[in-house]
């Protein structure tokens, strides 16, 4: 991932579904490249970048991203965009709603506890 083709990404997010307040990202290269982050402040968006070894602090996002892509991508290459969207779409679905057989719990359900707990 070059940071042109992330800039072109977020520029057509942006088109799409409007400009967000604040953009997260990680340390990598092309977040913390002069184009990037230029672009970032022209439009008035706030810049928040993980910490390094941060991964920790997302811990519920890090798990889903890893199942999703060992679980569903891996195994399903896509011939198109589109047939991407729609099996990454259901596999959320299916995701939300599996009860995981050592908590007997759904994820959703175990994040909502996590959270009541945290605060």
């Amino acid at each position: 991932m070059s940071a042109q083709w992330c800039k072109n990404v977020l520029e057509d997010a942006i088109a799409t579904h409007g400009k967000p307040e604040i953009v997260n990202s990680d340390q990598g290269s092309q977040y913390s490249s002069g184009l990037w982050t230029q672009y970032l402040e022209e439009q008035g968006i706030r810049i928040s970048m993980d910490g390094k070894g941060r991964a920790l602090d997302n811990t519920w996002i890090e798990r889903f991203w890893r199942s999703l892509k060992y679980d569903y991508v891996y195994l399903n290459p896509a011939d198109d965009g589109f047939e991407l969207y729609g099996g990454v779409q259901n596999h959320i679905e299916y995701y939300h709603h599996k009860v995981h057989h050592t908590t007997e719990q759904t994820p959703h359900r175990r994040y909502e506890e996590s959270m009541k707990k945290a605060a």
